[in-house]
């Protein structure tokens, strides 16, 4: 089963797109990756970094878009034909293993849901209305993942920025969580209210199998202007909240060339890949890899313990 990993922050222009779009690339074309690149924001700055507007508006006349799939989970009764299979766009940028799920600028009807949900409380009088929507909360984007997760590695969600229905709902089908911030005080308060955030919701979905997700690492991706005492000072409040082995040592540079690759719609780790920014993020990945790999290592030796315990 491929691992599922939510790209978050709740304050915005922290890199999580860039963060998001290199490291899938990089793990397809440089370690023989199978990775599926999922955009639940609406802002579709995933979607753009990878194709064009174009091939985008092309996609979105035809409905093959998240969009589709959140209308279905939605409004089941609609007659729509088209599945996950034909949604995902294959060889993003000509790359074998690199696959994306479109987004939208229009990805559901907050009326139409809250409807679905108030209807179905109504149909099912012992249970409350906050019982009913953590269920669909929960399920609602691990249903749509359920057909193609077993052809995958690795997905990756490009979650928005806030707390919003899709970003809770793609967290809670989350394996891990990575967590892009800059050395800023405000990036800082993003990274303690998402883990208040996920706290919360743990507990709100106490009800069910507990939520097995982990933060897999925080990443700085640096911007000009913070050196010397205001960098260290951020710094220092992040490591003194967090363990060492929840941040990551690579950090991304400064590096103009990223900016620029979004132009060519094309990761930088493509357009530019003997660029300061493109390298650190190859180095990036390869830490990445080293922590899932631990972190497989650490669960098998779990599962052959229980077998163990199971056998006496």
């Amino acid at each position: 089963m491929g691992i599922v990993i939510a790209t978050v922050n709740m304050k915005g222009g922290v890199g999580k797109t860039t963060l998001t779009v290199n490291l899938a690339t990089s793990l397809a074309k440089n370690h023989n990756q199978r990775v599926l690149v999922i955009d639940l924001d609406t802002q579709i700055s995933a979607t753009l970094s990878l194709i064009s507007p174009q091939e985008f508006a092309k996609l979105r006349r035809e409905r093959r878009t998240l969009g589709r799939l959140i209308y279905k989970a939605i409004k089941p009764e609609n007659r729509s034909k088209l599945t996950i299979e034909d949604i995902i766009q294959p060889y993003i940028c000509g790359i074998k293993g690199l696959d994306l799920l479109p987004g939208d600028i229009d990805l559901y009807d907050e009326y139409l849901v809250s409807e679905m949900l108030h209807n179905q409380a109504i149909k099912e009088e012992k249970r409350n209305f906050g019982d009913i929507w953590n269920n669909f909360e929960r399920f609602l984007i691990r249903s749509i993942l359920e057909p193609v997760v077993d052809k995958y590695d690795l997905i990756i969600l490009d979650c928005a920025p806030g707390y919003n229905l899709l970003t809770r709902s793609g967290i809670v089908a989350s394996d891990f969580y990575l967590l892009p911030a800059r050395p800023e005080p405000l990036s800082v308060v993003g990274i303690q209210l998402l883990e208040r955030r996920i706290a919360q919701l743990k507990e709100s979905h106490q009800g069910g199998s507990p939520l097995k997700l982990q933060l897999l690492g925080i990443v700085f991706i640096l911007s000009g202007g913070l050196i010397g005492r205001y960098y260290k000072q951020v710094m220092k409040r992040v490591t003194e909240d967090f363990i060492p082995t929840q941040l990551f040592q690579t950090r991304i540079p400064m590096d103009v060339n990223v900016a620029k690759a979004v132009d060519s719609f094309k990761p930088v780790v493509i357009a530019t890949p003997s660029s300061p920014g493109a390298r650190a993020f190859v180095k990036l990945t390869e830490e990445v890899l080293q922590k899932l790999k631990g972190v497989k290592s650490s669960y098998q030796n779990q599962q052959n313990k229980m077998n163990l315990t199971n056998l006496d």
